[in-house]
């Protein structure tokens, strides 16, 4: 217990330390019970330190219920980054922060702050008065209505080093759910405003010096040539010498400070791909070519290069040339005249060619879409095409994919020559015929210093060119980038799964379903998936579906994952409708197991956690034993620590699926859902799995999406589906009794038993 002592006419303030943070029970009783230990009530936050309490507490003010079972942390006091990333997880906005006083006088009329003590305590920090220069502390324990107790920098500073949470609701518009556009790009670099701001002043100060030579030769050639003088020459190579010196040592921070933004900038837009890649919803992914996918993300290194390549060039070359272009006229009016006027026709030139290039350039892009979809579709199948030798074929999927980009990549490139083969002469006439008209102007001089006013035009012209001619190609770079943004944006652009991870409801998962009604169809088909379905799954049983191919029983397990919402009707998960709920809580509520599932690269172990944090050894070989994989991972070499490659070629079919169901298991889901998982496993481990089932199914509600009736016979009750639509529900033997379909795919599945075995098989003839 810290008790910080406050003013005598105040209460001290007791901040209890935490020393262990672990999730509470599953509830057992139910009922009233139940209800007392809702996420954040007063029964369960007596279960946890003060410093989740205090996090807790904070967000609720803030409108937003945190569920402590899914706060994980490794050490036995949280630390605030643990405390942020769980916030941030649950879609707050939350940062970890290190602080000092004359910060907290600051926070007056911005909601609680956490406040980390020293001893594993904490506190709400609810106010501050900068006059009395004393902030207003609230312990965790303390009811909501109650006082805050005044804290001046003394007495916190004996318990408090600094360390806080800042956190808040997430605002209703943020940059990561903002349209991928020009627009976002443009204000995405306006946020390194100030490294901008930096370099632009660097550039002017060397668009200035880059003045000093030219005019330092003139000087040259008017002055010391004319008159000989050695004094002027010894005074303009120390001015020469120090301008050399500074325009490197410039030139060199400038390149730092581009170097910095370039990678901030990179960094930023692929965080922000991948964010909103994963956020997509998984019909998409199952309607378009991983290959397609992949090739337009490519597109952002494109948009990345030119962000931080030639615009960023291209922004210092305008400041270059507002420098440079009086100076041109201050020399010379008549030929830089000249020199802006090429600059002009290269520009017409290449805005005349952006539109057939423009259609040209979309062919290529949709004849390279095309051929990376072969390649992924080559890739991720390589297994199939392997078993069944269509070696030939693919290749030559893949040669008429490949001429297909080459012919629109030969075209374009023929019709974008034309403006390089135009602008070259034009480029010539900028420089050389400058000199040109300079030296005949020379030559008609009398005064004799239009001699070295020549050399010092022929310099700076030649600084100004490049960037006109590039300043004038920006625009065909741009149109390309254009195009680049738009194939990034067909697919972040598309609609996400949830607008937020902070919106929706958490209610702690019994496990109770009920389908009302409930109609659904897949996008692009009128045949509903589902037609007016309704049955009931009480908390804690065991419940299978079963039906022909095409049913509708893999849609129900895909609309309990939340996977697709737009049905009619009500699907409710105790008591609450399955789109009110945060799908971040829901999916973390569920375990689901596939009938093909994948195992990413990495040993056994970091597959069964799956990258969970908090959770250990122990934990993976809890999981393990009760899907029946401790026996053979024990067999293994390596254990534990067995290192699977990509594509699990050195595990069997019926062991990766016990993996996945360990993964499944790992978080002990509220809800197990097993679609046809037990349908690719021999029989030896169907036996081992079906063995497990009732010890797996203990305290948890278990949907068991199966065509091998055999597996289903230990359930409540059996779902019978049939195209889209609810034929019975019941149990085993009620369904043999009543159910003709049941009762037919349960013969056919059946036949050895019944005493017909002996009989003949008739053979279909062979087709000839």
């Amino acid at each position: 217990m810290v008790n910080v002592p406050v003013n005598a006419e105040d209460q001290p303030l007791s901040i209890r330390a935490g020393t262990e943070v672990e999730a509470p029970a599953a509830d057992q009783s139910g009922g009233q019970n139940a209800t007392a230990r809702a996420p954040g009530g007063p029964a369960e936050l007596d279960q946890f330190g003060p410093r989740l309490k205090a996090v807790l507490r904070a967000a609720r003010y803030h409108g937003v219920e945190l569920d402590p079972s899914e706060f994980r942390t490794a050490s036995a006091v949280p630390t605030a980054a643990d405390l942020s990333e769980w916030t941030q997880n649950a879609g707050m906005w939350s940062r970890a922060v290190r602080i000092r006083w004359a910060h907290l006088l600051r926070f007056q009329d911005t909601g609680p702050v956490v406040l980390l003590f020293s001893d594993g305590g904490a506190g709400l920090l609810t106010g501050a008065s900068a006059e009395r220069n004393i902030v207003f502390l609230k312990s965790p324990d303390a009811p909501e209505d109650g006082e805050a107790t005044a804290i001046d920098e003394l007495r916190l500073s004996q318990v408090w080093t600094g360390e806080a949470v800042l956190l808040r609701a997430t605002r209703s518009h943020v940059a990561a759910d903002a349209p991928f556009t020009l627009h976002w790009l443009a204000e995405l670099v306006r946020l390194e405003s100030r490294p901008l701001r930096d370099i632009a002043i660097a550039s002017f100060t060397l668009s200035v010096l880059t003045i000093l030579p030219p005019l330092i030769v003139m000087t040259l050639v008017n002055k010391v040539l004319q008159f000989n003088s050695v004094s002027t020459l010894v005074l303009l190579s120390a001015i020469i010498a120090v301008v050399f010196v500074y325009e490197t040592l410039l030139g060199h921070a400038r390149r730092l400070i581009i170097n910095v933004v370039g990678a901030r900038l990179d960094t930023k837009l692929h965080l922000h791909v991948f964010s909103r890649l994963l956020r997509l919803p998984l019909d998409y992914f199952e309607r378009h070519p991983a290959g397609e996918t992949m090739y337009h993300l490519a597109q952002v290194y494109r948009i990345r290069e030119f962000l931080t390549g030639k615009l960023l060039s291209t922004f210092l070359d305008l400041i270059t040339l507002c420098v440079l272009v009086p100076v041109m006229f201050y020399i010379n009016a008549s030929l830089a005249w000249i020199v802006v006027a090429c600059a002009v026709v290269i520009m017409l030139i290449i805005l005349a060619y952006l539109k057939p290039l423009r259609r040209r350039y979309q062919r290529v892009v949709e004849a390279e879409t095309w051929k990376s979809a072969a390649l992924g579709e080559t890739v991720v199948g390589i297994k199939t095409v392997k078993a069944l030798g269509l070696e030939p074929q693919r290749k030559a999927l893949w040669d008429e994919r490949v001429a297909e980009a080459g012919k629109a990549r030969l075209a374009f490139g023929q019709l974008a020559s034309w403006p390089q083969t135009l602008v070259t002469p034009i480029e010539r006439v900028m420089v050389l015929g400058t000199i040109l008209i300079g030296a005949y102007l020379a030559m008609n001089d009398r005064s004799g210093y239009m001699v070295g006013s020549l050399f010092a035009f022929m310099m700076i012209s030649q600084r100004v060119a490049q960037p006109l001619v590039g300043l004038a190609r920006l625009v065909e770079d741009y149109e390309e980038v254009g195009a680049a943004i738009g194939e990034a944006a067909s697919v972040l652009n598309r609609p996400l799964e949830s607008s937020s991870n902070s919106t929706g409801l958490r209610p702690r998962l019994v496990g109770e379903v009920a389908f009302s009604d409930l109609t659904f169809s897949y996008m692009g088909t009128k045949t509903p998936a589902l037609d007016r379905v309704s049955f009931h799954i009480p908390s804690g049983s065991m419940f299978g579906i079963v039906g022909r191919s095409g049913s509708g029983k893999s849609t129900i397990a895909r609309l309990l994952q939340g996977i697709n919402r737009d049905y009619s009707g009500f699907l409710k998960l105790d008591g609450v409708d399955l789109k009110e709920i945060n799908l971040r809580h829901l999916r973390q509520g569920l375990g689901v197991v596939l009938q093909d599932n994948f195992l990413f690269r990495g040993s056994i172990r970091d597959n069964i956690i799956a990258g969970r944090s908090g959770l250990t050894l122990s934990d993976a070989m809890r999981a393990a034993h009760l899907a029946g994989a401790q026996e053979f991972i024990e067999r293994m070499p390596n254990g534990y620590d067995t290192y699977i490659e990509e594509g699990s070629p050195n595990l069997s079919g019926g062991q990766k699926q016990r993996l996945a169901i360990a993964r499944a298991l790992i978080h002990d889901p509220t809800i197990l859902i097993l679609d046809e998982a037990t349908s690719a496993l021999d029989p030896e481990s169907e036996a081992v799995v079906s063995a497990n089932l009732m010890r797996i199914a203990s305290g948890r509600t278990m949907i068991i999406v199966s065509h091998r009736l055999a597996s289903l016979t230990e359930c409540d009750n059996i779902l019978v589906m049939d195209q889209g639509k609810v034929l019975d529900v019941a149990p085993h033997a009620a369904l043999l009794e009543r159910c003709a379909l049941y009762r037919q795919l349960w013969s056919q599945q059946n036949r050895h038993l019944d005493g017909r075995h002996g009989r003949p098989v008739a053979i279909p003839p062979r087709l000839v």
